[in-house]
């Protein structure tokens, strides 16, 4: 563990800094791509980082407005990225997810000639917004003589968001809704290589350093070539810790004074799922209980002083929600009176009556 590693960090991603005139976009763009299958807490994640008292529905306010989207565009896996970012980051980052969904596709039976078909069929049926849930999409490539239910539409939709031809609408109730990425992001930037190259290195280390090249490597999908290329531009500086190199760009130093010492992180939250080298602020099966699947990475974080002290999870009852807090060492008054606040604001955010218990240590 390194304290002084993880301080920066818990900065640098804006969990302890004041952001009170942050939005769901600056936030999105500052991190460069925020990780987000789990929508209802991908929004948590963004609203941790976002002014005191944020809640869910003004994040999903923007959302809908198309004010941050959600695509397909590294590890292959869903992320948030800014309008303007849309189609450079695709560009540079869309040929390394196609690489990895080629056997996929193949066992699928998606060439590319239906595969190219059905983008085609999108781009006709989407345009002037006429927003289309998955299944709908599915019915009219049925109507057109191509098979797509399932994990098969799946991917032929994924293919057509790494093509930068649709992206998020908003949601309809419950349901996603897609949408031509010319029509939600009309002002969306087209970048030479290495300026995109550049770009994405400064977003990363500037709010996700002091990090490894092995973490851009694992966060972007880039090669190593690529992601010292993006180092080199913006003369990024070096520092050798605990016998390993950790890469930033901007400030590397200065108060890193918490305003907080405990966070309710979310599953796939930035500070956790970012990083490949993880001695800096470990979270393998040693900092968890033996019933908790091996790794942080695919549960809620509890994250003391910049490093994780358990997990948590949720439980909807009604129009309740019941947290359950599982720490992994014997917890001080203070840090149970902290969790408690970070508790309060997640009821904040959620609209919602929320009660907590904290669980004996594993």
């Amino acid at each position: 563990m390194n304290s002084s590693i993880a301080a920066l960090r818990l900065r640098n991603q804006g969990l302890v800094k004041q952001q009170d005139r942050r939005q769901p976009a600056a936030v999105v763009a500052g991190l460069g791509a925020v990780q987000a299958q789990e929508f209802p807490f991908a929004k948590w994640a963004l609203a941790l980082r976002m002014p005191e008292g944020t809640t869910d529905a003004q994040v999903q306010r923007a959302f809908d407005r198309g004010q941050i989207l959600r695509t397909h565009v590294m590890r292959p896996t869903w992320h948030f990225v800014a309008p303007a970012d849309i189609r450079w980051m695709l560009e540079l980052t869309a040929p390394h997810v196609h690489r990895v969904m080629a056997p996929y596709n193949r066992r699928l039976g998606l060439d590319a000639e239906l595969l190219g078909r059905a983008t085609k069929i999108f781009e006709r049926i989407l345009r002037d917004s006429q927003f289309q849930t998955r299944s709908e999409l599915g019915a009219r490539l049925a109507e057109a003589g191509i098979e797509a239910k399932g994990v098969r539409l799946a991917h032929i939709a994924m293919h057509a968001e790494l093509e930068c031809v649709i992206c998020s609408g908003p949601r309809r109730g419950k349901e996603f809704t897609y949408a031509l990425v010319g029509e939600r992001a009309p002002r969306a930037q087209r970048l030479p290589r290495d300026e995109a190259l550049a770009r994405l290195a400064l977003r990363y280390f500037k709010s996700h350093g002091p990090a490894t090249v092995r973490d851009f490597v694992w966060w972007s999908g880039l090669r190593t070539a690529d992601a010292k290329r993006g180092l080199e531009i913006n003369e990024a500086r070096d520092q050798l810790i605990d016998g390993r190199t950790y890469w930033t760009i901007g400030s590397a130093s200065g108060r890193t004074a918490q305003r907080r010492a405990v966070h309710l992180l979310p599953v796939y939250d930035e500070y956790v799922v970012a990083y490949r080298d993880r001695e800096a602020v470990p979270h393998g099966p040693s900092t968890l209980d033996a019933g908790s699947r091996g790794s942080v990475t695919f549960l809620h974080a509890l994250v003391i002083d910049g490093q994780i002290a358990g997990t948590w999870r949720t439980a909807r009852r009604d129009t309740r929600c019941a947290i359950d807090v599982i720490p992994t060492r014997r917890l001080t008054e203070q840090e149970r009176r902290a969790i408690a606040v970070a508790a309060a604001r997640y009821e904040r955010f959620l609209g919602a009556p929320v009660t907590t218990r904290i669980a004996a240590p594993g």
